[in-house]
């Protein structure tokens, strides 16, 4: 998820976990928890959706940081919005820096997209994506086993 203050972006990946692709943006609420109470009702629709293969296991939401790693005024109120979402939901909830995604998702936009205007209503899905594909690819590397030839 790409929380922001007035938007929240949502990704969703393959069932293997292997692929992440835009969903949906949502409208935020007035807080970070009214917020996870938003998104909360929406993961609780996509799992009580017999037609569809969801199986909402964990959630992972973008930190924004500054490039040199320090906390941004943003960064508070999306750990509490993640907090709020674990009570919420009762799932893991997983940190996940978004540095540069909103900017990533904004340039790959453009390669399809030349209406800024159309492009800000798909970016919020997009920079979700690749907050969701950061972390699918990290924990990919992280269960991979080690070459034998090292």
């Amino acid at each position: 998820m790409d929380f922001g203050l007035r938007r929240i972006g949502l990704a969703i990946s393959d069932p293997s976990g292997t692929l992440a692709r835009p969903w949906k943006t949502l409208g935020a609420g007035e807080t970070p928890q009214a917020s996870a109470s938003v998104v909360a009702a929406v993961v609780a629709d996509l799992r009580a959706d017999a037609e569809t293969d969801s199986e909402v296991a964990d959630v992972v939401v973008g930190v924004p940081t500054r490039l040199n790693g320090e906390e941004t005024d943003q960064t508070r109120a999306a750990r509490e919005f993640a907090r709020s979402l674990h009570v919420a939901t009762g799932l893991r909830v997983h940190l996940q820096d978004e540095r540069l995604t909103s900017h990533e998702a904004d340039l790959l936009l453009a390669q399809r997209e030349r209406d800024w205007r159309r492009r800000k209503e798909k970016l919020d899905a997009a920079a979700a994506a690749i907050i969701l594909q950061d972390y699918l690819d990290q924990r990919a590397r992280m269960t991979e086993e080690p070459d034998p030839g090292c």
